[in-house]
């Protein structure tokens, strides 16, 4: 049913990740290698999902089926998701938006999107039963102090993250955070600074021999991260 992660909506204005990503916006919107992204005015942070479907009606009825209600729109499918705001729409091959800076200092592709819950169990039933998205990684890591579900999506990863020490709960779940992939972490961590943005130094990440800074500002109010060194996601932590 799903084929893809088609665009991200995110609060505030495309200007900031012209920055961010180094590359122009085409009629106000964005797009790397694997993920668009779509703008909403006067709100903050990730505001919705809205996945790829090679065929809406079939998707329609197939969602009915599964009990999920949704709402039709413009673009095709709008549903809930536990408190997450979800959309399907056709799948297209839209090109990536003009880079404005060398390949080596621009932001490539997606690796993660990270949605918060307080019921991973929930969530398994919802991204894996109802939406059928393919659960890759499940793993609980004292040190993290978290539960991680890696569900596959193409070539990036839908995380689902649970705080253990809250336990869990009915609480609604709610889109977090950013992950993106580089492909020469020193050259974007520079190209950022120089921007005037407030970007930690590189350090190691969780996988054996990538690398990820933290930018802390100029993101529209989402926790966003960059990871160099790794390639297209391939199922591992």
């Amino acid at each position: 049913m799903i084929a893809a992660l088609d665009h991200l909506v995110i609060g505030g204005s495309a200007a900031d990740y012209e920055t961010l990503l180094g590359r122009r916006s085409v009629d106000g919107h964005l797009r790397t290698g694997n993920v668009g992204l779509r703008f909403e005015a006067d709100a903050s942070g990730l505001r919705s999902l809205v996945f790829a479907t090679q065929d809406l009606e079939k998707a329609a009825t197939l969602l009915e089926r599964r009990a999920v209600s949704t709402t039709r729109t413009d673009e095709g499918l709008a549903l809930l998701g536990h408190g997450v705001a979800i959309g399907l729409c056709a799948q297209s091959e839209e090109a990536p938006s003009p880079l404005t800076v060398e390949t080596a200092a621009a932001i490539s592709s997606l690796d993660h999107v990270v949605v918060r819950t307080p019921n991973p169990e929930r969530a398994i039933a919802f991204y894996a039963g109802r939406l059928g998205l393919d659960l890759r990684l499940d793993r609980s890591n004292p040190k993290w102090g978290a539960r991680l579900l890696f569900f596959r999506c193409g070539d990036l990863v839908v995380e689902i993250a649970h705080d253990l020490k809250k336990g869990v709960s009915d609480e609604p779940d709610h889109l977090w955070g950013l992950s993106w992939r580089v492909p020469d972490i020193a050259a974007v961590h520079a190209r950022l600074k120089a921007a005037g943005l407030d970007v930690t130094e590189p350090r190691d990440g969780r996988r054996p021999g990538s690398q990820v800074c933290t930018v802390k500002n100029g993101t529209g109010g989402v926790p966003t991260i960059l990871i160099g060194g790794v390639g297209r996601w391939q199922g591992g932590g």
